[in-house]
């Protein structure tokens, strides 16, 4: 069941012909390249299957790390970068309140060489029991690396390197790298990154799934969704009935007139790092050969007090795909009347707050459109495992088919070596 509704209207008359026959038609190549493996980066289409033909096997394993693991820790700590750990990042924030989650707290490392944040972290592991899984296909990204050289160290002096060695979960390739042999040979528990799946498309993998078990969340229903999605998304090569193809039509009719930024907008604070994730598989994805659409992402009404000014009024080169949700899943109402109504709220009276935030949405999608910003609308019915999962395969597909249509490559990133090389020098590393 495919639980995603689709709005184009909106768009016009700023994005004039994104259902036309040339569109259509390069869609239509592009579907085909992805399931017939015959574009660029075929190597890499795993993640097309992966939700059909995931071994059982490894979600009862997960199942039973998480079941060992799980009771005796606070704090899961998760070492990794860009793919590594947006996507697991993205799912538990979404499904955790604001607050809290139903697990131990997943806290992140291997994402930054700010010292301070390491000291922060030490000092919190300290105080409290932990676990870690280590995320690297190689074992020698340098901001993973680093991270896993401080916080094993302190998990071996805290617990003994026995102990240690319990509490510590790999994922990483199947046989080579200096993670699989350091795993090998301190016994980790450990789980492969598919070799045909690139990091921003590795979230359903063991990459996502370990983290987001060991925070209380449901991985088979993450995995149902993306079933659900993968068959409507591979069923048909017309667009009228496949919306990841129409998603990938918008796009490019929107960057072909004028439009070289999208911005993925929310109305919900727990989306933040879904917005995240998503920039990393568009921006990756797409930003090659001075090709592709700049993706920036937004949570509203919040961002309307920062950025709203420069949407409404500043240069027309965006347009907004605004992820709505439907139900929330609490309710808070305003309360009775207040007396003397200083703040002139009584007319809200009654109302939930989710009320007010579809209004604020409502509100501010008539004053873009009206401005000239083109809006695209995707609405999912709530924020649970099963619609995440579809979120998640879409967001995917579309993306392999709005790469193929801008004529790059989707799964190479070859921009990104070029800070590596700088840095390296300037480290003294052998070789550089």
């Amino acid at each position: 069941m495919n639980d995603i509704i689709f709005r184009t209207e909106r768009l016009k008359p700023h994005v004039v012909g994104f259902d036309n026959q040339q569109l259509a038609n390069e869609a239509r190549g592009a579907f085909h390249q992805l399931l017939e493996g015959t574009g660029s980066g075929s190597d890499f289409l795993g993640w097309v299957d992966w939700p059909e033909k995931i071994d059982t096997a490894i979600v009862k394993n997960i199942s039973s790390d998480v079941a060992r693991i799980a009771p005796k820790i606070k704090i899961f700590v998760v070492i990794g970068i860009g793919g590594s750990y947006l996507g697991a990042r993205a799912v538990i924030e979404a499904l955790q309140g604001a607050f809290g989650n139903n697990g131990p707290r997943v806290v992140y490392a291997g994402h930054t060489l700010g010292e301070d944040y390491y000291a922060d972290l030490l000092d919190l592991l300290d105080a409290n029991d932990y676990a870690v899984a280590v995320i690297s296909k190689s074992g020698t990204t340098t901001e993973p690396a680093v991270a896993f050289r401080i916080v094993r160290q302190h998990l071996e002096r805290k617990y003994g390197r026995d102990e240690a060695a319990r509490r510590i979960i790999a994922i990483t390739d199947a046989s080579r790298g200096a993670l699989r042999q350091i795993a090998t040979d301190e016994g980790y528990s450990t789980y492969v990154i598919p070799d045909n799946i690139g990091g921003r498309f590795s979230v359903l993998t063991p990459v996502g799934l370990v983290p987001i078990a060991m925070a209380g969340h449901d991985i088979e229903a993450l995995l149902g969704g993306a079933r659900a999605m993968r068959a409507v998304c591979i069923s048909s090569d017309d667009p009228a009935t496949n919306p990841a193809m129409r998603y990938a039509m918008v796009r490019q009719a929107a960057l072909r007139q004028g439009y070289p930024v999208e911005m993925l907008v929310n109305f919900n604070p727990q989306l933040v790092y879904l917005g995240e994730w998503w920039k990393q598989l568009y921006g990756e994805s797409e930003g090659k050969d001075g090709r592709g659409i700049l993706p920036h992402s937004a949570t509203f009404t919040t961002d309307l007090h920062s950025m709203g000014q420069y949407i409404q009024d500043g240069q027309r080169l965006l347009f907004e795909t605004v992820l709505s949700v439907a139900n929330p899943r609490r309710r808070v109402c305003i309360p009775m009347d207040d007396e003397k109504n200083l703040d002139g709220l009584n007319y809200l009276k009654g109302k939930s707050v989710n009320d007010i935030n579809h209004c604020a949405q409502e509100g501010t999608v008539m004053a873009h459109n009206a401005g000239g910003v083109p809006v695209l609308e995707i609405e999912v019915p709530e924020i649970g495992e099963h619609t995440l999962g579809e979120l998640i395969y879409f967001f995917e597909f579309a993306c392999g088919l709005s790469a193929y249509m801008t004529g790059v490559n989707p799964f190479d990133q070859p921009g990104v070596e070029a800070y590596k090389s700088n840095m390296f020098h300037l480290l003294g590393k052998p070789g550089a």
